[in-house]
């Protein structure tokens, strides 16, 4: 398992790295939900309702990643030298605060297993790519390693989730239809509460900036109690409080 590199990120890549070197394995867990049931009913042919134990397939279960490798002090034959290495302590430190931050990290895994599967017209294993929370970090220093950290990694997939808006639409019979609305990109940006107007910056730059949308830029002004006459005068140093929703 040479051929490929794995890569964690917080806040939309705004934080991230490469792993240093690569794990031995890597623990992928993927089960489905389904659920037994015993119903009664006639048995043989199959035009009758078969008895006894019947299966319910269900939408699978959230992935599950483990492994374990170590953060390097030095450069070794074996790690990658375009890979930028840091010392020990700052993935141990990246990591303590993308959990306490609460937030879902970035999980992706990029590369080629093998020839195998350029032969089977597989670029990669790049589907292994998706938000993920850490459920569990565990880390050492050895003596006579010169510095290097052990450490073992969980993690589990994570799905962003919200209400959906819906909208209704008149069908061609006349009969009002429930229409739910496309799902958009979730937004793994961390918004802060706060905001300090550079120059030049307009309510609307700043909604675009921290939303996406800059239309968006009525709540930022609501929420301050900016009135119509103040909107001219903002300038830069001009303290904001962020919406969280």
């Amino acid at each position: 398992m040479n051929n490929y590199r794995i890569m964690l990120s917080w806040n939309n890549e705004a934080e991230g790295f490469q792993i240093p070197v690569n794990p031995e394995s890597l623990d992928v867990k993927e089960e489905s939900q389904g659920k037994t049931y015993n119903i009664v009913g006639k048995g043989g042919g199959t035009s009758e309702t078969r008895a006894g134990e019947i299966n319910v397939i269900k939408s699978p279960k959230l992935k599950e990643v483990g492994f374990s490798s170590f953060f390097p002090n030095q450069y070794y034959p074996f790690v990658n030298e375009e890979v930028p290495l840091f010392v020990p302590m700052y993935y141990i430190n990246l990591i303590r605060k993308w959990m306490e931050s609460q937030r879902p990290i970035r999980f992706i895994v990029a590369g080629d297993y093998n020839a195998l599967t350029k032969a089977s017209g597989i670029d990669g294993i790049s589907d292994l790519n998706f938000p993920a929370s850490i459920e569990s970090f565990e880390w050492k220093e050895v003596a006579g390693s010169s510095g290097d950290i052990e450490y073992s990694l969980k993690l589990k997939e994570y799905v962003f989730y919200s209400a959906r808006s819906v909208s209704t639409t008149v069908s061609d019979n006349g009969e009002t239809v429930l229409v739910q609305q496309a799902r958009v990109r979730p937004d793994e940006r961390v918004r802060p509460e706060t905001y300090t107007l550079h120059t030049g910056e307009k309510l609307r730059d700043v909604a675009k900036r921290l939303f996406g949308n800059a239309g968006r830029w009525r709540e930022i002004q609501s929420l301050n109690g900016i009135t119509e006459d103040k909107l001219k005068d903002l300038t830069a140093g001009t303290f904001l409080r962020i919406p969280q929703n």
